[in-house]
């Protein structure tokens, strides 16, 4: 692929920009919410503050920045990966077939399960489309996990059998029925008629 001198000049003002991209960004300071310092319960996310006396809201000196448009970075290069390209996210194989591989970058989606995540990553280096988010992924063939079920559970009933046998083999203790009989007003009459008899 031969490249023009239009297009040299392109990448290296695009090399340019991105490398002020990042110097800008080192610069810009970390913009902070009103009184997150003074309060726990208030986080350091950015919320635009809204008081008619708040200092953070004129701008008065000594107080944090809040965010401006200066502090922008070139529009040319607002949103792309700091390779350059720009990043896509892919679901399946079929979207690779529009993707430039010059321009544009793919990120498999973490959704994707691995069976088609290998097709993706085969894909993509066949087209040498860049993919930013690689992962070695062990592939386990359906075959396998299914006899790998099916031996556990041929294991789980030899288990259950072995418990069963266990239990048969062991003989039933029959408790003896222990009954308090109970107390009524005859044999408490019969009782005090033998005391005094016996008086």
């Amino acid at each position: 692929m031969s490249i023009t001198k239009e297009e040299s000049l392109e990448l290296e003002k695009k090399k340019k920009l991105l490398e002020l991209r990042e110097e800008l960004k080192h610069k810009r300071p970390k913009f902070v919410r009103q009184e997150s310092w003074r309060y726990k319960r208030i986080k350091e996310n950015w919320r635009r503050p809204r008081g008619l006396d708040s200092k953070m809201r004129r701008k008065i000196k000594g107080w944090p920045k809040t965010p401006e448009i200066g502090y922008r970075g070139p529009k040319k290069v607002r949103g792309l990966h700091p390779s350059g390209l720009k990043e896509v996210l892919v679901y399946n194989p079929e979207q690779l077939d529009e993707i430039n591989p010059e321009t544009q970058a793919i990120r498999i989606a973490h959704t994707v399960g691995a069976r088609k995540r290998m097709e993706i990553v085969a894909k993509a280096v066949s087209k040498n489309i860049r993919i930013l988010n690689p992962k070695e992924v062990e592939f386990k063939p359906v075959e396998e996990e299914k006899e790998k079920e099916k031996i556990e559970e041929i294991e789980e009933e030899e288990l259950k059998e072995q418990v069963e046998e266990k239990e048969e083999e062991k003989p039933e203790k029959k408790r003896k029925r222990t009954t308090k009989k109970k107390r009524t007003r005859k044999t408490t009459k019969t009782k005090r008629k033998k005391k005094s008899e016996e008086k």
